[in-house]
């Protein structure tokens, strides 16, 4: 299987130049020895902006001007959206029926057409309306230039702090870690990268250790806080994942929650549950983690505000 390279994911940080913000690294004097890459800061909340737009804008113009489709539990559908109406294209996405209503209401703030389906259905709805209309899928992670667009994250890492030792991301259907470890990878072969999963969703690791894809069903991924980090692997995903990633750790819901409050206090910043569990994993796993300079992408702030709420006021 063909894995993407360092020069793709330089290819990618060209043409999401001006779209994408190039987020900082922030320290954090509550966690010594780590700083954070915000992604949450992004125009849409979350680092999908890299993937899609990079991956719609290699499209070539007469399918991009059929229009592009997408299933996504939330931040892929509103990246998509933004890359759809900055193209001035048709943009539809089919998201679960049990996804928070701020991140439906920013994808049809954006122009796009909202399907609402089961959380076992996302995938087939849109496969089915793709064929139907004609539209482009472009998938939340099982894809070639997606992937190269995440990358962006680890070659901005790794320029921002050449130093680098530990590299903490979030683990879903693995098209972020792929990215981000190949670039930390080739960039810095010493760096460890480590993908982090909640205990709820914890199927990457499982297929990490396997050395195959060990899928888990929605009745089980789905019991997490972190509503981004239910999808599963793919093969291309698990490839890269086998090529570069060192290991995956877990945190609890908990943790996960615990480390929202965290960030909201002490770094003045608004994290999802998704977004927040590379600094759960690193306050968790600290004892045990690499020494050095550590860096915790935070993937996205997309929170339902009764949450927050709830967080920062028990």
């Amino acid at each position: 299987m063909e894995l993407i390279s360092l020069d793709d994911i330089r290819a990618a940080a060209k043409s999401i130049a001006g779209v994408a913000v190039r987020t900082p690294l922030l320290p954090c004097p509550w966690a010594e020895g780590l700083q954070v890459k915000p992604e949450n800061l992004q125009p849409i909340g979350a680092f999908k902006q890299r993937g899609a737009y990079h991956a719609v804008s290699r499209l070539d113009a007469d399918r991009r001007a059929r229009g592009v489709i997408a299933h996504s539990s939330g931040n892929h559908a509103q990246a998509l959206a933004y890359a759809a109406r900055d193209f001035g294209v048709p943009c539809v996405v089919v998201m679960p029926d049990v996804t928070t209503a701020v991140k439906v209401d920013a994808c049809r703030a954006l122009g796009a057409e909202v399907v609402l389906v089961p959380p076992v259905e996302r995938v087939s709805a849109a496969e089915r309306l793709a064929g139907e209309r004609g539209l482009t899928m472009i998938p939340p992670f099982d894809h070639p230039n997606v992937i190269a667009g995440q990358g962006t994250i680890g070659l901005e890492i790794v320029e921002d702090q050449p130093d680098v030792d530990l590299v903490l991301v979030p683990v879903s259907g693995g098209g972020l870690a792929s990215g981000v470890a190949t670039a930390v990878k080739a960039l810095k072969p010493s760096a460890t990268v480590i993908g982090v999963e909640p205990e709820y969703a914890a199927d990457a690791c499982e297929s990490l250790e396997a050395g195959e894809l060990r899928p888990w069903p929605v009745e089980r991924t789905y019991r997490t806080v972190a509503d981004g980090l239910r999808a599963q692997l793919s093969e291309l995903t698990l490839a890269h994942l086998q090529a570069h990633l060192d290991r995956i750790v877990t945190v609890t819901d908990e943790e996960i929650l615990d480390a929202i409050g965290l960030l909201a206090r002490n770094a003045r910043l608004v994290v999802e549950p998704s977004g927040a569990v590379a600094v759960a994993a690193y306050l968790r796993h600290r004892a045990e983690l690499p020494a050095g300079r550590a860096v915790a992408v935070l993937t996205g702030g997309n929170i339902d505000p009764a949450l927050l709420a709830g967080v920062l006021v028990p």
